[in-house]
């Protein structure tokens, strides 16, 4: 099988090369490896599709930095919802199939039940209507589609909260967090293992293509998982104290994108469909505090 992989930098990008390794060649797009595609040359990304004839295009690059989308909606529009069409298109000229990752960001947050594919979206930012739109013309442009909404992500490899609030604990006494965003902490090689299995029975059955949501098990907010994350790196070293973690709300913390209240999102189809138990949050992060810690011997 062959696979043209996007955004071999990012972290999931980075997980799903050593999770596709021994089930297909992989042609990587990033700098220095076997081939380039800039998301702007919309040429471009045809013609590699064209001659490298894939069996399925994995698009794991996006324009991530939410607040900044907010400024700079023309790149994030093209990022995020011109390029995967292009993509979509020109892997359904060979048939080929793609595989889309997008965001709890296309939900407006509201209530505290976890939300499933087939609710009501409306985004509260730029950057989750960059990502619906996305959805929307990948679904239209190839029918093998699988299209994968996660949340909270984060990886060893790459920036994210949970390495940012280590940093932080390091040097200062007291953190704030805010505690009224509740959502799963997904770790990239969850979404890349995951993926994976997913693909393998989709070449077998054609009819699980689709939408679905793709998060770890569990729910917590930031403050919580602040909380959780500092205990097991104190216990693994990496911290020598835990420091005072205090619960601030989101209008304490405000942002030029506002964030989602309620970044829930329920996962039945994905596990009916895919028979797939997804674990729990806490697990993830274990694994991620064990991996720095193994990281600094």
């Amino acid at each position: 099988m062959k696979v043209i992989l996007l955004g071999i930098t990012g972290q999931v990008g980075f997980e799903l090369q050593r999770a596709l390794a021994p089930i297909a060649e992989v042609y990587r797009s990033g700098y220095g490896d076997n081939m380039r595609l800039d998301l702007c040359d919309f040429a471009g990304i045809e013609k590699s599709v064209r001659d490298f004839v894939p069996d399925v295009v994995i698009n794991a690059a996006g324009f991530t930095a939410v607040d900044k989308a907010e400024t700079e909606r023309e790149h994030a529009t093209i990022v995020n919802a011109d390029a995967p069409g292009v993509l979509a298109r020109a892997a359904a000229k060979i048939g080929a199939a793609i595989i889309h990752y997008s965001t709890d960001y296309v939900f407006d947050g509201e209530g505290c039940e976890p939300r499933s594919e087939f609710a009501s979206t409306s985004p509260l930012n730029h950057y989750g209507a960059s990502k619906l739109a996305g959805e929307v013309v990948v679904a239209t442009e190839n029918a093998r589609h699988l299209i994968l909404r996660t949340s909270w992500v984060y990886a060893v490899h790459g920036k994210n909260f949970p390495k940012t609030i280590l940093r932080l604990a390091s040097t200062r006494d007291v953190i704030s967090v805010v505690s009224d965003q509740i959502g799963a902490p997904t770790g990239a090689p969850l979404l890349a293992d995951a993926t994976t299995h997913a693909l393998l029975k989709l070449l077998d059955d054609s009819s699980a293509f689709g939408l679905y949501h793709l998060v770890a098990g569990g729910e917590a907010s930031w403050y919580e998982l602040a909380i959780f994350l500092c205990e097991q790196a104190k216990a693994q070293g990496l911290l020598q104290k835990v420091p005072e973690i205090k619960p601030i709300s989101s209008v304490e913390y405000p942002t030029p994108a506002k964030r989602p209240l309620n970044s829930r999102l329920s996962t039945e189809k994905f596990r009916t469909n895919f028979s797939l138990s997804l674990p729990h949050w806490k697990d993830g992060i274990n694994h991620f505090v064990l991996e720095l810690a193994r990281a600094k011997l």
